[in-house]
């Protein structure tokens, strides 16, 4: 059997999203007949149906949803080919880091600093997203390298070097009793009446059970810390977006975080090695986080549902 051409996988892609040869056909601006000869040759091709069709419309198969998954895939990588292909073409272009807003701050100024130093070092775009996105934007070919968190962040696939590791915080409305504390533990911000704990995504875009509010940007969540609807705990150094309102309380036996710098296995850029190695320079003089200077206290078989 041929391969597959990406031409055949988006015309598949189209019906199997609209589960609809004439809608499917406006999307990918040609006539439907010609689509439906070519559903039809490609499961000819693969010696599987793809879709039941009747009069009540049109359905995927088993082997269609496979199919589906798997197509999405393909061009997904097809496309992050193309990208990597022209940035490495053009000579004086950028190399793109990605990290989460607020988060790893102070790390992120120190190897600015160190790069815009270093003779010949390739200047650095910025790239901040919310939570979760990071692995996406690497994958797509949107990013070079990423600041990310294990164990809460996707590093499936991808090389990684190990930068600091540190404690947590939990951030509280300034005006809430718990604010006043030196510390915290795991039990004590996990069910506070009047404060539930906010619910980040996991990473298949789902959300943990529970009575706090489902968040999905830092912006969200400052307000609603600030309106004292809702609590977090977060990496100590992700503390950088913390408003005036705000408080961060150390939170003595949640899960240490890691921060690491990670980036496509496939990568063969000298600028990405060269950014690498500055990173991997700086991380053993990065500054001890609020939460690694407080004694530890009990220890917790629980684990939070806060993300950074």
């Amino acid at each position: 059997m041929d391969d597959l051409e990406t031409r055949e996988l988006r015309y598949f892609v189209a019906v199997a999203e609209e589960l609809h040869f004439g809608r499917a056909a406006d999307r990918l601006g040609m006539a439907q007949p010609p689509l439906s000869r070519a559903i039809r040759r490609l499961e000819r091709r693969l010696g599987v149906q793809l879709f039941d069709r009747d009069r009540r419309g049109v359905a995927l198969t088993d082997a269609g949803r496979v199919l589906l998954r798997e197509a999405g895939a393909a061009l997904d990588a097809v496309a992050a080919a193309a990208r990597r292909t022209r940035r490495a073409g053009d000579a004086k272009r950028s190399l793109v880091l990605v990290t989460k807003a607020g988060a790893s701050h102070e790390l992120l100024r120190r190897l600015l600093d160190t790069l815009a130093n270093e003779p010949g070092a390739a200047p650095v775009e910025v790239l901040l997203c919310e939570v979760g996105e990071q692995a996406r934007l690497l994958r797509d070919g949107h990013a070079d390298v990423a600041l990310m968190h294990r164990p809460f962040d996707d590093l499936a696939g991808f090389d990684t070097e190990d930068l600091y590791v540190e404690g947590q915080v939990a951030i509280l409305p300034a005006g809430h009793p718990l604010a006043s504390r030196d510390r915290l533990t795991l039990a004590e911000v996990r069910d506070v009446p009047d404060l539930p704990i906010a619910r980040w995504p996991r990473l298949d875009g789902s959300y943990p059970d529970g009575p706090g509010p489902e968040v999905r940007t830092q912006s969200q969540l400052a307000q609603l810390v600030a309106l004292g609807k809702t609590l977090l705990v977060i990496p100590a150094s992700s503390r950088a977006w913390q408003w005036p309102e705000h408080v961060a309380v150390p939170v003595v036996d949640a899960p240490d975080v890691t921060t690491v710098i990670a980036w496509p296995p496939s990568s063969r850029s000298p600028a990405v090695a060269s950014l690498v190695r500055s990173a991997t320079m700086l991380r053993d003089t990065a500054p001890p986080s609020p939460a690694s200077r407080v004694p530890p206290g009990p220890p917790s078989p629980s684990r939070s549902n806060a993300r950074p």
